[in-house]
């Protein structure tokens, strides 16, 4: 008499709990991987600003007339430079983001800090900036004056002639704002509501320089996201800060913390440095920290958690 199931079938349990066990891992894995911050969010790079299409194709044109198409529109162009500002020109962080050292949030500048600089007859973008480059903060800057236009027509009794000059505008993708419109930045870094977002007057008055979370800013051409900002990366500061610590006055000249820093040249301590500032550092500047009142505890959940 002939069995019902052949013998093979005796190794189905195993390969069943060989595959659930398999796929299990796999996918534990793959979350691991993939679902971390550290791949979805290190590497972001958005254009900056975040122009529109209408708003892009009309820089785009005005480029091509005055000289050449760019590369990569709505990536290298239109955009802000670090590496021209920080980098280059060597401007300190806190001229743009002012009072970041105060604040807990990090603010991002005004059309008129922009048009301090880029007013015209105060850079020469024609050979330095190329105007064509920088109109974006010429058009939220005039946003106010366009207003101004088209609130004096209705004034005057012409709302036909108001409302072309507004479709006009529209289709050109320019502002029309009571007192001036902001540019369109995008932001990158960005923590969950829960984390009480990141405050960085306490950080910058640690010791904490820009560089350990945003990285070489004065290198990016575009900025990215360097650090996954995660929880567990967080921690790993906290458990063991002192390795990240310069002198107070030294957090923004990031080529100064590169070199300390980025080329694993431990903590910084004074006198014990070439380019001595005469302040203290690492182990010591955290020892002073952990002597004042209040002072919570670097793991401690109510530090970020409140």
């Amino acid at each position: 008499m002939s069995t019902i199931f052949p013998k093979w079938m005796n190794q189905l349990p195993t390969l069943l709990a060989g595959g659930a066990l398999s796929t299990l891992a796999l996918g534990v894995g793959g979350m691991w991987y993939y679902a971390t911050p550290k791949f979805f969010r290190a590497g972001y790079m958005p254009a900056q600003p975040h122009l529109s299409e209408q708003a892009e194709a009309r820089i785009v044109k005005t480029a091509r007339a005055a000289v050449r198409a760019p590369e990569i529109p709505g990536s290298t162009f239109p955009g802000f430079s670090h590496q021209i500002h920080a980098g280059k020109l060597g401007m300190d962080c806190r001229y743009c983001h002012s009072q970041v050292e105060n604040s807990a949030e990090a603010n991002i500048p005004s059309v008129s800090t922009c048009m301090g600089c880029h007013a015209d007859g105060h850079v020469n973008d024609e050979m330095y900036a190329k105007k064509f480059r920088v109109q974006f903060i010429r058009d939220a800057w005039e946003a106010g004056a366009r207003f101004d236009e088209i609130d004096a027509l209705k004034k005057a009794g012409k709302f036909e002639e108001a409302d072309a000059k507004m479709r006009a505008y529209q289709e050109e993708s320019l502002s029309v704002v009571e007192g001036g419109a902001s540019i369109p930045w995008r932001r990158i870094h960005k923590l969950p509501d829960y984390v009480r977002n990141f405050p960085h007057n306490v950080h910058i008055n640690a010791g904490v320089s820009c560089y350990s979370c945003h990285g070489a800013i004065n290198e990016m051409p575009v900025v990215h996201q360097v650090q996954p900002l995660s929880m567990s990366w967080c921690l790993e500061c906290h458990a063991d800060p002192a390795p990240h610590l310069v002198p107070r006055e030294k957090v923004t000249d990031l080529y100064w913390v590169q070199k300390r820093l980025g080329e694993g040249n431990g903590p910084y301590t004074a006198g014990g440095d070439p380019l001595d500032v005469g302040s203290e550092g690492g182990v010591a500047l955290l020892k002073k920290l952990e002597m004042k009142k209040l002072h919570l505890l670097p793991q401690n959940c109510g530090a970020c958690h409140y």
